[in-house]
């Protein structure tokens, strides 16, 4: 049921697989959207095949119209012929400039994966499992032109477990931001939620995971060392250095506080592999060594017992 005024219209901005979950469920609670502006396509693997984003696949599944402009500040007349009352966003990718903030009658608000003021910026799931957070959630914001400074309408908070991933608090993200979304939008409408302003001395930020941000770093303590293998997984997956190849890490938990050997040095029991750090042992339960598929932790103790002592850097 739609729960807008008649002729109501919304924009949808965002791209990766967290955001299309989100749209797909406002769709299906016929939610008046009327377009959707993603990314661009992008070539995928080996084969560089042109792959649509995930936002896009959704939309066009219902037959909603797309628009992907390369750079949204230089390409966004199209806006001004659609005129929607509300933009919502979540995870869109790029700087929207005022002149898209200034286009619909009721503002744009942005889904952002965070209890603001925490974590502003471009990964906040991601900072908050590498941060050791126990609990993140969801803010329902205003967009202004400083990055995810606007007020703030509604929050959700989301507990983080000690076994959670990126992967796993993306799902948790993503349901939290329908539930945000399904009950707290239809009274941003009707003019029922005033806003709060975010309290600048409480601002953190959650700085881009860049390239160089996925090789772990041996200098770390088990504990952060083990947040960062779980923040970095399973996309993009943090890495260390096996013979001048990458070997990822994708699970791991804390086995012993020994320290016997050199940090980054392998050891094997009889089911499991063991990376020693510089206050104890990390059991390695999901490994990617260069040129193989993923593997548990058993399965390489079995058939790589001659890396025995071998070290990681």
């Amino acid at each position: 049921m739609n729960p807008f005024p008649k002729n109501y219209t919304i924009v949808y901005m965002g791209t990766p697989e967290i955001s299309a979950q989100v749209l797909e469920a406002l769709l299906e609670e016929g939610y008046p959207i009327v377009a959707l502006i993603t990314s661009p396509d992008k070539e995928v693997g080996r084969k560089r095949v042109l792959t649509p984003t995930p936002t896009k696949v959704v939309a066009t599944k219902y037959g909603i119209p797309v628009y992907q402009p390369k750079k949204i500040r230089e390409d966004y007349s199209f806006l001004e012929e659609i005129k929607p009352d509300l933009i919502l966003t979540m995870a869109y990718g790029q700087i929207v400039p005022q002149g898209v903030l200034d286009v619909p009658k009721d503002g744009c608000l942005n889904l952002h994966g965070s209890l603001l003021p925490k974590l502003r910026g471009a990964a906040p799931i991601q900072r908050a499992i590498i941060n050791g957070d126990e609990k993140t959630g969801v803010t329902l914001m205003e967009m202004v032109k400083a990055m995810d400074a606007g007020r703030m309408y509604a929050s959700l908070d989301v507990k983080i477990e000690e076994d959670d991933n990126y992967t796993s608090l993306c799902q948790k993200i993503a349901k939290a931001a329908i539930d945000l979304t399904l009950d707290a939008l239809p009274l941003y409408v009707k003019g029922l939620l005033s806003g709060v302003a975010q309290d600048e001395e409480e601002v953190t930020f959650a700085a881009k995971i860049n390239p160089e941000d996925e090789k772990l770093n041996l200098e770390l303590g088990k504990a952060d060392f083990l947040n960062f293998i779980r923040g970095l997984s399973k996309t993009p997956g943090g890495y260390l250095l096996l013979n001048n190849e990458k070997f990822k890490i994708y699970k791991a938990r804390i086995a012993d506080d020994l320290v016997n050997g050199e940090v980054g040095t392998l050891s094997f029991t009889k089911k499991e592999v063991l990376l020693q750090l510089k206050d104890g042992h990390l059991s390695l339960l999901e490994v990617q060594p260069a040129g193989k598929k993923e593997m548990d932790g058993s399965s390489f103790a079995n058939g790589y017992r001659h890396l025995e002592g071998a070290k990681l850097v």
